[in-house]
């Protein structure tokens, strides 16, 4: 069964890089089993009408073809996620992939991250996903400053001691 993110009457949970002194810490994983692990994620862009309509006819604006530069950035990006986040661990990824399509006036950016590893890999999908919602807006902010993203959520995980979740709501975008 997979588990949700709706509330629970269990205890929270302790923050697992922070050490019982209070600092920020790597968690050790060098006790735990390699198992393939996947994660899923999302970012929206909303980037309005009258972009919509022109990604919609040329694909592109000024600086390029938006909706590939995007998703590539995603993969470069996922790729280089501990260097960005002070407590992941580097992970050789087996799968980075990231979609990206044009939803009415937004953009859905969807990454998809495989490893076999000793640890998770939503960080490496969050960051794939957040960094192909910055490279759209990026790419389409001279045409338009109220360009807005988010959300940027977690739909899915499995691998490793916790199992599998899934996001329960619905994959709209809606907030």
């Amino acid at each position: 069964m997979a588990k949700t993110d709706g509330p629970t009457n269990d205890p929270p949970a302790s923050l697992s890089h922070i050490g019982s002194d209070g600092r920020a810490r790597m968690v050790n994983v060098a006790d735990k089993a390699v198992t393939q692990r996947e994660a899923v994620a999302e970012a929206w862009v909303n980037v309005g009408p009258e972009i919509a309509e022109r990604l919609r006819q040329t694909g592109a604006v000024a600086k390029g073809n938006v909706l590939e530069t995007a998703r590539l950035a995603g993969i470069m990006a996922a790729k280089k996620t501990a260097e960005l986040i002070p407590m992941c661990h580097p992970l050789a990824l087996d799968v980075a992939d990231v979609t990206a399509e044009l939803v009415d006036d937004r953009v859905r950016l969807v990454s998809r991250i495989v490893c076999q590893g000793k640890t998770g890999v939503e960080m490496e999908a969050m960051t794939a996903a957040s960094v192909a919602a910055l490279t759209v807006y990026d790419m389409v902010k001279s045409a338009g400053k109220g360009v807005e993203i988010g959300p940027v959520r977690l739909l899915e995980k499995q691998g490793g001691k916790s199992g599998h979740w899934t996001r329960q709501e619905g994959g709209d975008g809606a907030r």
